[in-house]
């Protein structure tokens, strides 16, 4: 007779929670999103009541503003969810199905072309918006409460809910520090020429990204500057990934020329190009940073370096080293200031050390 396996050792599996299908949401993201939705549709319909009389002959709201809350609570970074496309899209179908029920007596036909037209309307138009398709289908089948206000439906209520839901998803992203409407920020040269910023120009272009869009000739939910800055992004991890174990302590320069608060900016400048450093940490008498002096600085009229000091970027000693380098290739930085946890500088890393670090990196990796 054999007895039953040993089983108290063996890890046992604890129930996981699903994953939110969308591409980097957290549940804190989709909390969030149900509680924009939440208060935004209440008021909605509150708004809308107080301005229509709470006639029950009249909606105070219309079922696509749902999917429209779907859109700007959950994904607000989506294309598909910016004010004009939600105000727009909705609006414009809705009139699209207004026609088409006038125009098409067969029911069914005239709701499969108000759907078809409003896409089309909504694509030449630029706001596309998925609930639009909803909005047309809704006049199009008709009913008491489109009939009883006919032409001024489309404004009267789709047109004001979309733009109340705007208004209190604008507010509600504001209060929760989201930004929205959502605009990709286009890289800019820090420098004031038309060259791309040094961090992007190895990477890939908008041109290359608009050609691999084309190439695949499908639509993506995706704004394709966000999907630009979504690549160099992941080129950034993958170099983690790669040079991960390099860290700041490794390639730091431990001998570090610093400066006084009190001295003066002839003093500091002399450091400067005594050593062939471009940037001075600024350290009070207990060795804790104050801040960084650089020559653009001290070109400013002052007694003392105090009143010169500008933030210093910072770095802990354990950290990689090549998560400095959106940092050290950002065009205004020179070196980060590597400090303790008591904001004591124990090195520094230019970019200088950074470069050299990672092409012997580069070149210890690559076959012979």
């Amino acid at each position: 007779m054999t007895s039953p396996p040993d089983t108290s050792s063996t890890p046992t599996s604890r129930p996981r929670l699903p994953r939110p299908m969308l591409a980097g949401a957290t549940w804190r993201e989709r909390i969030v999103s149900c509680l924009g939705a939440l208060v935004a549709i209440g008021l909605t319909g509150l708004i809308c009541g107080l301005m229509l009389g709470n006639d029950p002959q009249l909606p105070l709201l219309v079922a696509p503003m749902g999917a429209s809350a779907v859109l700007l609570f959950a994904v607000p970074s989506s294309p598909l969810a910016q004010p004009w496309s939600i105000i727009g899209g909705n609006t414009l179908s809705a009139f699209i199905g207004y026609g088409m029920s006038h125009i098409i007596p067969h029911p069914l036909l005239a709701a499969g072309a108000a759907v078809g037209f409003a896409i089309a309307a909504m694509s030449i138009a630029r706001c596309l918006h998925p609930p639009g398709g909803a909005a047309a289908l809704t006049v199009a089948l008709g009913g008491p409460v489109v009939a009883k206000w006919g032409a001024l439906f489309p404004l009267v209520p789709v047109a004001l809910n979309s733009c109340i839901l705007v208004c209190l998803g604008i507010l509600f992203h504001r209060l929760a520090r989201r930004a929205y409407p959502h605009n990709a920020p286009a890289p800019a040269n820090p420098h004031g020429t038309a060259d791309p910023p040094p961090s992007t120009r190895a990477g890939p272009r908008h041109e290359d990204v608009e050609a691999a869009l084309d190439s695949l000739g499908e639509t993506f939910d995706i704004d394709a500057q966000d999907l630009q800055r979504l690549l160099h992004e992941i080129e950034q991890q993958a170099l983690l990934r790669t040079h991960g174990r390099l860290l700041c302590e490794d390639i730091m320069s431990r001998d570090v020329i610093s400066v006084a608060p009190t001295a003066t900016p002839g003093e500091a400048q002399a450091l400067l190009l005594r050593h062939d450093v471009r940037l001075l940490p600024v350290l009070d008498g207990d060795g804790h940073l104050q801040g960084a002096v650089g020559l653009r600085e001290l070109l400013q009229p002052a007694d003392t370096v105090a009143s010169l000091l500008a933030p210093a970027r910072t770095a802990d000693p354990g950290q990689p080293a090549v998560a400095l380098l959106p940092t050290l290739t950002d065009g205004r930085a020179h070196a980060v200031i590597i400090v303790d946890a008591q904001r004591r500088v124990v090195g520094l890393v230019s970019q200088t050390d950074l470069l050299g670090s990672l092409g012997k990196a580069h070149l210890a990796a690559s076959p012979a």
